[in-house]
């Protein structure tokens, strides 16, 4: 799990299920396939690799890829209309939305109550994921350092972002990212992907150690794992549309 890099440069390539994109990124280390909410297939390649050596990678990947794709492309939403009500999962908060058509842009949180003010349906979703990210920070970020702090593992900064192929990141300088939708799932998945997380910062890799560790601090993570990657069909789709 890698942060996002810069796109360099972009072409299109061919797995037996459909075709994707390639996007030449400085900060990766490494081929990376990842596969977004819908089925949108994204190979994140380091700078100075060679097509042949794509061309490999995806051949030697297309049955994840396409596994992969058949699994996300459950979760489209045909339509995101601004929400009336946005419900917490992990911590069983229900909000009511109220819309206001204006010129100016705002979000404020009332009681139960959050006002949203833009001109269009786009704004209005825009405004709305910039509250979420403020009310997933404010959930998330606590709950992960108190869990660090028990299992004794050390975490220099958490961040919050609202991506659409990952639940989680940890960087090697014990930054971990979180996915704001996180919000939207139940508190043990959501502890689960903090276990994962903060697993990276002893194994920055998912190799058999990695997933020892894994297993110590929380025994039952292969079904909450199988429930985190079916977890992209309780986030509303007014979080993903634009």
């Amino acid at each position: 799990m890698k942060p996002q890099g810069t796109q360099l440069s972009l072409f299109e390539t061919r797995t037996s299920s459909d075709a994707f994109a390639v996007r030449v990124s400085p900060r990766a280390r490494r081929l990376t396939a990842r596969v977004h909410v819908g089925g949108r297939v994204e190979i994140v390649v380091p700078v100075g690799v060679n097509a042949r050596a794509v061309r490999d990678f995806v051949q030697r990947f297309t049955p994840w890829i396409d596994r992969k794709v058949a699994a996300m492309q459950c979760y489209v939403t045909p339509s995101a209309p601004v929400p009336e009500t946005i419900e917490f999962a992990m911590t069983g908060e229900r909000f009511t939305v109220q819309w206001r058509r204006g010129a100016a842009r705002s979000t404020r949180l009332t009681g139960g109550m959050v006002t949203v003010q833009a001109p269009d349906e786009r704004g209005a979703r825009l405004q709305l994921r910039g509250w979420l990210k403020r009310a997933a920070y404010e959930r998330l970020a606590p709950r992960l350092l108190q869990l660090a702090d028990e299992l004794n593992y050390s975490v220099s900064r958490v961040s919050i972002r609202c991506q659409r192929t990952r639940w989680g990141s940890c960087s090697t300088r014990g930054t971990v990212s979180l996915n704001c939708s996180l919000a939207f799932l139940n508190w043990e998945i959501v502890r689960y992907l903090f276990v994962h997380e903060l697993a990276h910062t002893k194994h920055m890799n998912h190799s058999a150690n990695f997933w020892r560790l894994v297993e110590k601090i929380e025994p039952d993570y292969r079904r909450l794992d199988r429930e985190l990657l079916a977890g992209w069909r309780t986030v509303p789709g007014w979080v993903f549309k634009t």
